[in-house]
C-alpha cells in the first residue's frame, strides 16, 4: 500500500514537474548520482550548505512532513521535484540519518566549516608557545569528538564510557604529537629561524591526522565490537555486521587523514608566500585576516572533496560479510551507513 502511494506521489511530483530541470524525486536517495565522484561531490556540497544552519523549526517542520506526504501518497497537487529535493536536504543537513534527532548546530557537517575555520587559524598562528599549542590542539580535538559522536552510525546505542575514551585519547594523542615534534624543532640546531618558523608551521597536520585516526576509533570502537546494520536494497534491515563496521572506521578514518591535509598544508605555503608581499610587510595587522581568508577557502575546498571520497550509504557484497547475513537475503549487495 505504501508503494502504491508513493509511486502516486511521483507521478503527482512529475507531472508538476514538466518544465524544470530538477530529476525525478526519489525518497531518501541521493539527489545526484553516488557511483561517481562527482556526483558525491555535489551531493556532500549540500550537505555542508552553511545556509541550513538558518532553517528555522517550522521549515524543518514543513520539509519533513512534505516528505511525509509524499511517502504516504497524500502529497498536494502542484509540488515540484525541486521542492521535495530542497525538503529532503532540509532533513538530511540537520537531523541524524539513524535516529532523526537534531544535530546540534556546531556539529553538523554544515557547522563544521562556519565553526571550525577560527581553530584552523589558531592552529596554523606562527611563534605558537607551549601552552597556545596545547590549548588548540586540544579544541580542536574536543570539537572533532563532538562532531564524529554527532554523526556517527547510531544503529547500536553506545555508552557514554566509549565517548570520553575516544575524546581523551584523541587529545592526549594530538597534544603529545605536537607538542614532541615542536621540541624537536626547537632543537634543531641546523635551521634558520625562517627555516624553524616555516617548519613549525606544518607541525599540526602530523599530530591532527595522528589524532584524527585515533579519535575515529576511540569514539566508534563499540561498532567494531557490537557490529552495524546492514540494508538490503529496500531498505529492510538484513542483520548486523562486525565486518562492515570494519569497513565504515576505515573509510571514515581515511576521510578524517585526507580532510586536514589542504586545512593544514596548503595555508602554510600560501601564507610563506604572501607574506613576502609588499602589502604584508607594510601592513603587518593584514597578516591575521588574510590567513583566516586562506584558511577559510582550503577548509571549503577540503570539507567536500574528503567526505566525497565514499557515498555515506556504502555497498559491500554479502560473499565478504558474516555467513549468516549471506544467508539472510538473495541480495548480491547490502548498503550501511558508515557515518560522516
Amino acid at each position: 500500500m505504501a508503494d502504491t502511494a508513493t509511486t502516486a506521489s511521483a507521478a503527482a511530483a512529475s507531472a508538476a514537474n514538466a518544465s524544470t530541470d530538477a530529476p525525478p524525486f526519489q525518497l531518501g536517495k541521493p539527489r545526484f548520482q553516488q557511483t561517481s565522484f562527482y556526483g558525491r561531490f555535489r551531493h556532500f556540497l549540500d550537505i555542508i550548505d552553511p545556509r541550513t544552519l538558518f532553517v528555522t523549526e517550522r521549515r524543518l517542520r514543513e520539509a519533513v512532513q512534505l516528505l511525509e506526504d509524499y511517502k504516504h501518497g497524500t502529497l498536494r497537487p502542484g509540488v515540484t521535484n525541486e521542492q521535495l529535493w530542497s525538503a529532503q536536504k532540509i532533513k538530511q543537513a540537520i537531523l541524524h540519518p539513524d535516529t532523526n534527532e537534531k544535530i546540534f548546530m556546531p556539529f553538523r557537517m554544515s557547522g563544521y566549516i562556519p565553526f571550525g575555520t577560527p581553530i584552523v587559524v589558531g592552529l596554523l598562528l606562527p611563534n605558537q608557545t607551549l601552552a597556545s599549542t596545547v590549548f588548540w590542539q586540544w579544541l580542536n580535538q574536543s570539537h572533532n569528538a563532538c562532531v564524529n559522536y554527532a554523526n556517527r552510525n547510531a544503529t547500536k546505542p553506545s555508552p557514554a564510557s566509549k565517548f570520553i575514551q575516544g575524546y581523551l585519547g584523541a587529545v592526549v594523542s594530538a597534544v603529545s604529537i605536537a607538542v614532541g615534534l615542536n621540541v624537536l624543532v626547537q632543537k634543531a640546531n641546523k635551521f634558520t629561524p625562517a627555516t624553524r618558523l616555516l617548519v613549525q608551521r606544518f607541525v599540526p597536520f602530523p599530530a591532527v591526522a595522528s589524532a584524527n585516526i585515533c579519535n575515529v576509533v576511540l569514539m566508534r570502537y563499540g561498532e567494531l565490537e557490537e557490529g552495524i546494520d546492514v540494508l538490503d536494497a529496500d531498505g529492510n534491515l538484513v542483520g548486523s555486521s562486525k565486518i562492515a563496521a570494519r569497513h565504515a572506521l576505515l573509510e571514515t578514518a581515511l576521510t578524517r587523514v585526507v580532510l586536514p591535509m589542504p586545512i593544514l598544508v596548503l595555508p602554510p605555503i600560501v601564507m610563506s608566500m604572501l607574506e613576502k608581499t609588499a602589502l604584508l610587510q607594510a601592513r603587518p595587522r593584514l597578516l591575521l585576516p588574510v590567513q583566516s581568508l586562506v584558511c577559510l577557502a582550503a577548509f571549503g575546498l577540503a570539507l567536500p572533496l574528503a567526505i566525497s571520497l565514499f557515498p555515506q550509504m556504502s555497498e559491500i557484497e554479502t560473499s565478504q560479510l558474516e555467513p549468516e547475513i549471506a544467508r539472510a537475503t538473495s541480495s548480491r549487495t547490502v548498503v550501511y551507513n558508515k557515518g560522516l
